[in-house]
């Protein structure tokens, strides 16, 4: 795999649902709005957001999974050239793969080893599944098994095993550790570690702050369907590295900095407030945060609030 080239790029994304009101009136519910986010090989990136705020929406944009009544609009590239919908079926599976958040992607009623071979039965792909999963502390044994009999952690191996099968150059982890003890979490994610170590590009969707900062590299911070920050992992070292008031109070809220909770509450897509979708939250907002605020390079990261650096 190549050196430290952009594997994914993703720029001004913005994704809406059809939805109809009342039965009869059609409305489109704008859920990520002027989304811009890149990956690079050997690096994992983490989407930091809570839930609602729309990150899983990014990865079924890019692996081209969004449902009917979704519509999008923006570039998406996979190593410069766009991902249409044609080349994303070329390449899912193989150069770029989901690990999704839902175990309910393995077949119930298919035994392990059938489905990280996907359904391959040469002796090469049996050699290449036993490595990969002896690789994940998944023994032979865990080739006859069905999925009911395995605990979640090790779903959760089994997923990334069926991922890597085929050397991917891009990895989207779908909220990979939901449910799991500390330990097993940590765990799951260290793999994800070696497999940008090894090269591929890794973006990392979770709602754990806590947990990205142990493996990744850089931290995109997502509130109410648009990217408010990015930040390197070491700027998370202290407080006022951080660019903006939603990071610095996620930072606050974190259990070794005392647990503190920003009053209010994510905006529903249909309330979103003018402006900036904080500014409500946002001790610091005043008149000029009800305009539309650019994305821009700040301090050696990127930030979308007007008052950073002022």
């Amino acid at each position: 795999m190549g050196g430290m080239e952009t594997v994914l790029s993703v720029e001004h994304l913005m994704i809406s649902f059809s939805q109809y009101e009342r039965g009869w009136r059609k409305i489109q519910l704008p859920v990520i709005r002027d989304l811009s986010i890149n990956v690079k090989g050997h690096e994992i990136v983490a989407v930091v957001g809570s839930s609602g705020s729309g990150k899983s929406l990014l990865a079924h944009a890019v692996m081209g999974l969004l449902p009917a009544n979704a519509s999008w609009k923006g570039r998406i590239t996979f190593k410069g050239e766009e991902l249409t919908g044609k080349r994303v079926k070329e390449l899912r599976g193989r150069q770029m793969v989901l690990v999704p958040q839902s175990v309910s992607y393995l077949d119930p009623l298919m035994k392990v080893g059938d489905q990280v071979r996907n359904g391959h039965k040469d002796g090469k792909s049996r050699t290449r599944s036993r490595e990969v999963l002896s690789r994940y502390g998944l023994g032979e044994d865990t080739e006859g098994l069905y999925p009911f009999q395995l605990s979640g952690g090790m779903t959760r191996r089994v997923l990334i095993s069926t991922a890597v099968m085929e050397k991917p150059e891009l990895v989207i982890a779908d909220e990979p550790t939901p449910g799991l003890h500390i330990s097993a979490a940590k765990r799951v994610l260290s793999h994800f570690r070696e497999i940008a170590d090894e090269g591929a590009g890794v973006l990392l969707i979770t709602h754990d702050l806590e947990l990205a900062l142990k493996v990744a590299d850089r931290i995109v911070v997502f509130y109410a369907g648009t990217n408010v920050e990015e930040a390197a992992v070491s700027d998370f070292q202290r407080e006022v590295s951080l660019r903006h008031p939603y990071t610095r109070a996620l930072y606050r809220a974190m259990p070794s900095h005392g647990f503190e909770v920003q009053p209010g509450a994510q905006p529903y897509v249909k309330d979103l407030p003018r402006g900036c979708p904080y500014g409500p939250r946002c001790p610091m907002a005043d008149q000029g945060c009800l305009e539309e605020i650019e994305y821009r390079a700040y301090k050696g990261g990127m930030v979308k609030c007007r008052k950073a650096g002022i």
